[in-house]
C-alpha cells in the first residue's frame, strides 16, 4: 500500500490546483449568528463583515451526499482502505487577504501538498496528508489554508499495543482506586474526610484528624510549588533515563504529592518554583501525572517566543454541548466531534473539539482583548485533544505590533500552540 500511496500522492501533487464549486450559501448573517453563538463570540464586531476564522465554513460539504470528491479524498479514502481509519487535524495555516462582506458569493480551490509516512504516533501508526485551498470572491482571492490530518491505524486497548508495556505499574487498592480512575479521566483527585471536611495524600481508610472512615475526593487545580527534590543518578530504575528529577510538591489545595518533573533540566531545577500537572501517556493502558515548570513548553512542541506583554486569560468549559454544537457550527459532521461511541472506538476517550472550532476560539480571544486589531492570518498546530469535560484555558503574548502567540491548555497539556499575525497598523 505504501508504495501506491506514494505514487498517487505524487501524480495529485503534479495535477495543481483544482477548480472548486461555487460555495453553496453567500457569506450570510444567519451562518455568522449560528458560528458566532456556538463560539461565545458575543457583540455586534460582525454586523457587515465575517469572522475571517469562519473562511473554511463557507465550503465546508456538511452532509451533502452530492458534493464532488477533493484533491485529497483519493488519498485519504487509500489509507482507509487500508485500515488507517482513524483520522485527526494536526496543523492549520490560515492567510486572510481581507475581510469578507455579507452577500458576497466565494468559490475555492484545491491543491495536494504531499503525504508523509509511515510515522509511529502516540495514536497509532500513520500518514500525514496535506492540502492547500483558496477562496475567491470573483477573480479576487480572499484567503488562502494549509490543513494537514493525521490518518492512522487506531490502536487496540488490549493487545496490539502501539507502545510497550510499561515495566512499573502502580498498585491500585481500594483506597487508591479513585485516584488512578481520576488519573484516566485526565483528573488529579485528592482524598476528603466526609465529615471534617480535611484532605490527605497519599488516601487511607481513616481521617487522621477526626479518625472518620466516610471519605470522598476533589479535583486538584494542577498548581503547586516545588518544596523539595532528588535528583536520580543510580540505581538503574526501568523505564527512566538517568538522571531525572522526582519532586515533592506543594499543592494549592494544602496537601503534598511525589512526582517526576520533567521539561527541565536537573541544573535548572529550584525550591519553590511554580510547577504545574500534566499526564503523561506511558503505554496503551498506563497514564502518570507529572509536574513541569508553570508555562513550560512540552517537550515535542517548538520553543516559545520570548514576548513582551502578557493578556489576561480566557476558560471556555468544554460541555458536551460545546463541543458537538461547534463542531455543527463549523459545519464539521466528522462523528468524534458528536459520537461518543464511535469516538472511543477510534482510540478516544471522548468526543473533542474540532480545528475550526480551536481556530475560531484563538480568533475569539485575541480581538476580545485587542478590539481594534484586524488579523492576518492564524496558525495553529494542535497538541493533546481537547475532550468533552475539560476545560480550555487560553493565554496569550504580544510578541510585537504584529504577532500575539496563544496557547490553549486542557488538564492533559497543550492541545494547541498558535500564532496570529494582525494587519499593520496605517
Amino acid at each position: 500500500m505504501h508504495d501506491q500511496l506514494m505514487a498517487l500522492a505524487e501524480e495529485l501533487t503534479a495535477a495543481g490546483e483544482s477548480p472548486g464549486s461555487p460555495c453553496a450559501d453567500p457569506v450570510n448573517a444567519a451562518m455568522i449568528r449560528n458560528w458566532t453563538q456556538a463560539l461565545g463570540d458575543h457583540g455586534d464586531r460582525w454586523a457587515e463583515t465575517a469572522p475571517p476564522a469562519m473562511i473554511q465554513v463557507w465550503s465546508m460539504p456538511g452532509l451533502d451526499p452530492g458534493k464532488p470528491p477533493s484533491i485529497a479524498d483519493r488519498a485519504l479514502t487509500l489509507l482507509n482502505e487500508s485500515g488507517f481509519t482513524g483520522v485527526v487535524a494536526t496543523n492549520c495555516e490560515q492567510t486572510y487577504d481581507r475581510y469578507l462582506r455579507h452577500g458576497e458569493r466565494l468559490r475555492s480551490t484545491m491543491r495536494f501538498g504531499g503525504v508523509t509516512g509511515p510515522k509511529r504516533t502516540g495514536l497509532g501508526e500513520g500518514y500525514f496528508v496535506t492540502w492547500y485551498q483558496a477562496w475567491y470572491s470573483g477573480d479576487e482571492r480572499v484567503a488562502e489554508m494549509m490543513f494537514r490530518v493525521l490518518k492512522f491505524r487506531p490502536r487496540t486497548r488490549s493487545g496490539g499495543a502501539a507502545k510497550g508495556r510499561h515495566p512499573l505499574r502502580p498498585a491500585v487498592g481500594l483506597d487508591s482506586r479513585f485516584f488512578w480512575d481520576g488519573v484516566r479521566e485526565g483528573e488529579l483527585r485528592i482524598q476528603r474526610c466526609a465529615e471534617c471536611g480535611r484532605l490527605r495524600h497519599p488516601p487511607g481508610p481513616m481521617c487522621p484528624s477526626c479518625h472518620a472512615t466516610k471519605r470522598d475526593h476533589v479535583a486538584a487545580s494542577g498548581r503547586g510549588t516545588l518544596h523539595s527534590y532528588v535528583v536520580h543518578h543510580h540505581p538503574p530504575v526501568p523505564g527512566h533515563e538517568p538522571p531525572f528529577v522526582v519532586a515533592l510538591v506543594d499543592l494549592e489545595e494544602g496537601v503534598r504529592m511525589v512526582g517526576n518533573l520533567l521539561d527541565c533540566p536537573p541544573d535548572q531545577v529550584r525550591v519553590g518554583m511554580p510547577v504545574e500537572l500534566f499526564f503523561q501517556e506511558m503505554d496503551n493502558e498506563l497514564t502518570l501525572p507529572q509536574w513541569r515548570p508553570a508555562g513550560a513548553p512540552r517537550a515535542t512542541p517548538e520553543p516559545a517566543v520570548e514576548a513582551a506583554d502578557g493578556l489576561p486569560g480566557l476558560s471556555v468549559e468544554l460541555t458536551p454541548t460545546f463541543v458537538i454544537a461547534t463542531a455543527l457550527a463549523t459545519r464539521d459532521f466528522t462523528p468524534v466531534h458528536h459520537d461518543t461511541a464511535l469516538a472511543r472506538a477510534q482510540g478516544s476517550k471522548d468526543i473533542f473539539l474540532n480545528i475550526l472550532t480551536t481556530i475560531g476560539l484563538v480568533q475569539r480571544y485575541v480581538l476580545e482583548r485587542l478590539p481594534d486589531a484586524a488579523l492576518e492570518g492564524i496558525s495553529v498546530r494542535l497538541g493533546v485533544p481537547a475532550y468533552a469535560g475539560d476545560t480550555l484555558t487560553m493565554t496569550g503574548r504580544v510578541v510585537d505590533e504584529r504577532t500575539v502567540e496563544v496557547r490553549g491548555a486542557v488538564s492533559l497539556g497543550d492541545h494547541a500552540v498558535a500564532t496570529v499575525r494582525l494587519e499593520e497598523r496605517a
